[in-house]
């Protein structure tokens, strides 16, 4: 079966939406209003749907996985957004350095798990 597909978007729950929509505006993304409850974020061709809906364990086993140019650039760029001052719930897990490349790791305000990764070329 060929796909040809064109995208594909996660859908991600919040325990405060109103927290969660800035937290990720701050974090760089653009946000589309869809309705009252529900925004498309986009970073470039890549994208994702925030909710105002909340289920612990959904949340709590969200992750998802963002591929960057550069680890150590968007490390060191996360570090001047000042998130974990601005939004005490959430947290930032330093650069790791694995078999297959590098990454970080950005917990959201609800608790979404986002690694954000660099493979090795």
């Amino acid at each position: 079966m060929e796909h040809k597909a064109i995208s594909i978007r996660a859908f991600i729950g919040a325990k405060d939406y109103e927290v969660s929509r800035a937290f990720y505006r701050d974090l760089g993304f653009e946000e589309t209003v869809i309705t009252h409850n529900m925004s498309v974020f986009r970073s470039g061709v890549t994208s994702f749907y925030l909710q105002d809906a909340y289920v612990k364990d959904w949340i709590d086993n969200t992750m998802l996985f963002m591929e960057v140019d550069s680890v150590e650039r968007f490390w060191n760029e996360l570090l001047t957004l000042n998130l974990t001052d601005k939004y005490p719930t959430a947290k930032l897990t330093p650069i790791k350095k694995l078999d297959w490349g590098m990454e970080c790791f950005v917990h959201d305000p609800s608790g979404v798990l986002w690694h954000f990764g660099e493979f090795y070329k």
